[in-house]
């Protein structure tokens, strides 16, 4: 299915949109990486940038979690990679929390 032609209003729009997105996704991965934020307090948010997020970026943004290393906890905890935060469910949420509880 073809998109719709925008105007030029509109694509100026939905570039500075998908521009705060990233501009706010930085910002959550850098409270992470700095400590500043847990990813308890990250999750508790009710962010629609945090929603879209997969799962497996904001546990590379944890410090000392690599690619690798966030594959694995992934692996482990039964998350699949391409999930997104939105798509976490309880258990799946449960888990990733109690596993990150006592480290970050």
């Amino acid at each position: 299915m073809a998109l719709p032609p925008l105007s030029t209003e509109q694509r100026r729009a939905a570039l500075n949109k998908a521009v705060a997105a990233r501009k706010e996704r930085a910002a959550i991965k850098d409270a992470l990486k700095h400590g500043k934020s847990s990813l308890r307090e990250v999750l508790a948010e009710d962010s629609e940038t945090i929603r879209r997020m997969p799962v497996r970026a904001l546990l590379e943004a944890l410090p000392a979690i690599g690619k690798i290393r966030a594959r694995k906890v992934l692996a482990e905890l039964r998350i699949s990679e391409g999930r997104r935060v939105r798509g976490l469910g309880p258990q799946q949420r449960k888990r990733l929390l109690d596993r990150f509880a006592t480290q970050h």
